[in-house]
C-alpha cells in the first residue's frame, strides 16, 4: 500500500529494476505478493503499487474470473514459497464485467471464450442484482472481488495457511479516476 500512495502522489521511486536486480532474482525468486487482477490495460499491478522484478506473481484475468488453473497460479507462491500475501485487485468501470453484467441481465451469450467468463462472473451479477444500488455494474465489480477473495480465503489448500496466519487473501478495488487502491475485504490485522 506504500507503493500505491506513492502511484497515487506521483513519487514514484521504481525498486527493483535494473540489472543488478535482474541479475538478483535470475536464479530465484520470493514474491511478497501475489496479485490476482484484471486484464484491463490501465490496471498494471506493478505500477499501480511500484514494485519491481521479483516483487509479485501476477495473475491477470477478465474480471478477476477464476478457473482450477487461475487457482492453481494463486496458489503458486503461497504453497511453494511461503509468500505471504495473495490480493484480488478489482477496478472501476471494468469493461469484462460491464460485458457479463449486460450478457447476463440481457440473456444473449457472449461469442466464443467470453461466455467462460460470463459464466465465471454470474455469482458476483447475482449478488449484484440481489443489492441493488445506482450503478450495478460497479457493485458487481465490488463483488466479483469479495467472492473470489472469500472463495481463495475458503480454498482448502489456503484456508490452513490462512487460519495460522502466514497468508492475508485480501480484496481490494482500483479506482481509474484517483489512482488509488482501497482493501475491501481480508487486511491482516
Amino acid at each position: 500500500m506504500e507503493g500505491n500512495k506513492r502511484w497515487v502522489s506521483g513519487d514514484l521511486q521504481h525498486p527493483d529494476r535494473d540489472p543488478n536486480r535482474r541479475q538478483f532474482v535470475a536464479q530465484q525468486q520470493e514474491p511478497f505478493g501475489a496479485i490476482l487482477s484484471c486484464i484491463d490495460s490501465r490496471v498494471p499491478p506493478e505500477l499501480l503499487f511500484d514494485t519491481g522484478l521479483g516483487d509479485l506473481y501476477v495473475m491477470r484475468t477478465g474480471g478477476e474470473a477464476v478457473g482450477p488453473v487461475v487457482t492453481g497460479s494463486v496458489e503458486y507462491g503461497p504453497m511453494t514459497s511461503d509468500t505471504p500475501l495473495v490480493v484480488v485487485l478489482g477496478h472501476q468501470r471494468c469493461g469484462a464485467v460491464e460485458a457479463a453484467y449486460k450478457s447476463l441481465r440481457d440473456d444473449k451469450p457472449l461469442p466464443g471464450n467470453l461466455q467462460a467468463i460470463v459464466k465465471a462472473l454470474q455469482p458476483a451479477y447475482e449478488q449484484a442484482v440481489r443489492e441493488g444500488g445506482g450503478d450495478p455494474v460497479e457493485t458487481m465489480a465490488r463483488a466479483q472481488v469479495e467472492l473470489t477473495a472469500a472463495d481463495l480465503r475458503s480454498n482448502q489448500d489456503l484456508a490452513p495457511l490462512v487460519g495460522k496466519g502466514a497468508l492475508a487473501v485480501v480484496g481490494a478495488y482500483y479506482s481509474l479516476d484517483t489512482g488509488k487502491v482501497e482493501v475491501l475485504a481480508g487486511a491482516p490485522s
